[in-house]
């Protein structure tokens, strides 16, 4: 054995997906190969990279597990002269487990199983695996071999590597805390963690905090995309050593199906570290039995490697985390379902004028990243035009057709925002009138009624049959293209239902219904503004900017705005939150309100009818949000009720809760009337 003081680690983000058994290893083997071309001595995959994180119910099938198994062999060849950690589903006794295989030098070394299943908010781990019991150990046979499972160190020349499966490092009594009484040199943490804001750096303190208590090389590795249809990973690779910190972190939101991330970590100064602990307090009579020897044997570096470079990836800025992530969401579910583009009902206003940007961006970002012969692959439906030109404006009409379907409520600002935006960022552009579909159903009730409709009497029907009308036409050239409808509804509008079911909910994507209508506000002033570093501002967006948001269902002269509809935007969200988020009563939320002064501008009445109007139309609108299209997860506030916020169809609809508010607010406007002082 040699005294080994230098490792070069790696970790791999790929863009899997579920169930996609070719693709997946092809990814696989392709980050090995890239991990070897670089020296890398222990490479970390990310968790269940195999099969695929999102299998959802599949993962109840024992043919998943037996297929990942096999995937497995068909790697083996491929780790001589490395080791690489694999994530993978394994059935022990035929029970699912969330594992790791250590793969070392042809060998399948030991299978560690995940201890602490993530089982909260997004994550449904506990419903398909059961955690591991940590300190035990048992074996499975495979190809006539016994291999070892379970809570275990490999020892590889001297060097001892363990893992932590994602969830396992959030936890208070983490395994690592174990392995470094075991004397832990490398920690390699597969996860499938999601994107939200402002997890990035959590995840960083995470990473850190592992290194540093551990006194040990510690690598993080994540998946990249969209995976199965809602979360978006955004790549993330750390790496950090001992008191030093991170001393690698990778690109996000890559559009790579493999990012690999480097460094070389000095194992013999962590050594020191921890001999020079006072408080270290080694677990002698436990290594044996946790410890499984790796054949293996470290190369001795002709010199001492140059440290690592910190590469800074985009963080912090959620404006431009929401650009690129949903880009990258774009980008993976228009491919992964593939469909040959989008189509988009664009109305001249803030949501869909977001969504068409974002394509846009999206467009930019991948020519960026990829070659033209690399997108062709990927959809092989893109051509060049006649000139053989091979940039964004050749792209962008292959990936966006915006259609305004104007009635006789639509005014000419929305249409000149519309059209400007669409032909601006190179979209295909179709005006349709629908005024005469209008009339002919209304005519149709009216026949049937026996009278007339008229906005005194009927006015939801008069706005929704508009909103539905809309409809078949962009979902039947969607059809002829074969591309993907997008809806344009956000959360804000989710929260409180406004929004017409089979009308502007049309679409087999909804990419902006989990972020609220004020950041959708901002961020389309901050791309006309200033934007990426890669496309600059866009301009043409004072188009939209400028208007007042409004849903052009009423005739013109009533000067219809959303807010007049619901409440002021800003506000709505901030209740969205206390109640939905926080989960605070009705009351709770008109005292905390009524007592900030950001919100003084309002009247307590006032306060009291908004507050009163959102727990209303939340409690009815449950069935709207379980049939909107997925959606992406962007924060910790979404409404998904697939995913994040659950909540009956049927309900109370807070009668008792909202009578309490009531009496409340009656009470204190009485003293404010007599003059109290309260």
């Amino acid at each position: 054995m040699t005294t080994i003081s230098f490792v070069k680690v790696g970790g791999a983000a790929l863009n899997q997906t579920p169930l996609d058994w070719k693709n997946n290893l092809t990814n696989i083997l392709s980050a090995i190969q890239q991990a070897k071309s670089a020296g890398v001595d222990l490479l970390c995959l990310p968790e269940l990279c195999i099969s695929g994180y999102g299998c959802e119910d599949a993962f109840h099938s024992a043919s998943v597990a037996e297929r990942s198994l096999e995937i497995l062999d068909e790697i083996l060849p491929h780790t001589v002269g490395i080791g690489v950690a694999v994530g993978l589903p394994v059935l022990v006794s035929q029970v699912m487990y969330n594992a790791i295989a250590w793969l070392v030098n042809g060998k399948l070394c030991g299978i560690v199983p995940k201890q602490f299943l993530a089982g909260q908010d997004l994550y449904y781990e506990t419903r398909w695996f059961k955690p591991w019991p940590s300190a035990f150990q048992t074996t499975i046979e495979h190809k006539g071999q016994t291999i070892p499972v379970g809570d275990l160190l490999f020892d590889m020349d001297g060097v001892k590597v363990g893992f932590e499966i994602c969830e396992d490092a959030w936890v208070i009594q983490r395994p690592g805390t174990k392995l470094a009484d075991l004397g832990v040199d490398v920690i390699l943490n597969a996860s499938a963690s999601h994107f939200a804001f402002d997890q990035y750096q959590t995840r960083c303190q995470i990473v850190r905090e592992g290194a540093r208590v551990t006194n040990s090389v510690y690598v993080y590795s994540n998946l990249i995309g969209c995976e199965a249809g809602r979360i978006i990973y955004d790549g993330t690779v750390l790496i950090a050593s001992g008191n030093r910190g991170l001393i690698a972190s990778g690109t996000r939101f890559s559009f790579r199906d493999v990012l690999m991330t480097t460094a070389v970590a000095d194992i013999s100064l962590n050594r020191l570290y921890r001999r020079k602990n006072t408080n270290y307090r080694p677990n002698h009579p436990d290594q044996q039995k946790y410890t499984i020897d790796c054949p293996w044997q470290f190369p001795i570096p002709e010199k001492i490697p140059v440290a690592s470079v910190i590469i800074n990836p985009v963080a912090g800025n959620r404006k431009e985390e929401f650009a690129r992530a949903v880009s990258l969401g774009l980008w993976d579910y228009m491919r992964k379902s593939r469909s040959r583009g989008f189509v988009l009902s664009m109305s001249g206003g803030a949501d869909s004028s977001t969504v068409a940007v974002l394509i846009w961006l999206m467009c930019r970002l991948v020519l960026k990243e990829l070659k033209w012969t690399d997108i062709q692959k990927k959809l092989p439906w893109i051509n060049t035009n006649d000139t053989g030109s091979e940039d964004w404006k050749t792209l962008m009409p292959q990936l966006l057709t915006g259609v305004y379907q104007a009635s006789k409520h639509s005014s000419e600002t929305t249409l000149d925002a519309a059209k400007s935006l669409c032909e601006s960022l190179h979209g295909k552009f179709f005006n349709f009138e629908i005024s005469g579909l209008v009339q002919t159903y209304t005519q149709w009730v009216e026949q049937m009624l026996e009278r007339p409709l008229t906005w005194e009497q009927d006015d939801l029907a008069l706005q929704n049959i508009q909103a539905r009308v809309r409809g078949p036409g962009v979902w039947m050239l969607a059809n002829v293209y074969g591309a993907l409808l997008l809806s344009t509804s956000n959360r804000s509008e989710a929260a409180v239902g406004y929004a017409t079911m089979d009308g502007d909910t049309c679409g087999g994507l909804s990419p902006i219904a989990g972020i609220d209508k004020a950041f959708i506000i901002s961020w389309l002033c901050w791309m006309e503004q200033e934007g990426l570093a890669e496309t600059g501002p866009l301009h043409i967006l004072k188009l939209v900017t400028a208007q007042r948001p409004t849903a052009e269902l009423r005739p013109l002269e009533s000067e219809q705005s959303d807010e007049a509809d619901l409440m002021p935007y800003p506000l709505l969200d901030r209740i969205e939150k206390l109640a939905i988020r926080d989960r605070k009563s009705p009351l709770e939320v008109w005292l905390e309100l009524r007592d900030v002064a950001e919100w003084k501008t309002y009247t307590p009445l006032q306060l009291y009818k908004y507050v009163e109007k959102f727990f209303l139309l939340w409690s009815r609108n449950q069935w709207k949000r379980e049939r909107y299209a997925p959606s992406f997860h962007l924060d910790d506030e979404n409404l998904d009720p697939k995913t994040w916020c659950r909540f009956p169809i049927l309900s109370g609809g807070f009668t008792e809760e909202l009578s309490q508010l009531k009496k409340v607010v009656v009470e204190y406007l009485n003293k404010l009337t007599a003059g109290e002082n309260i």
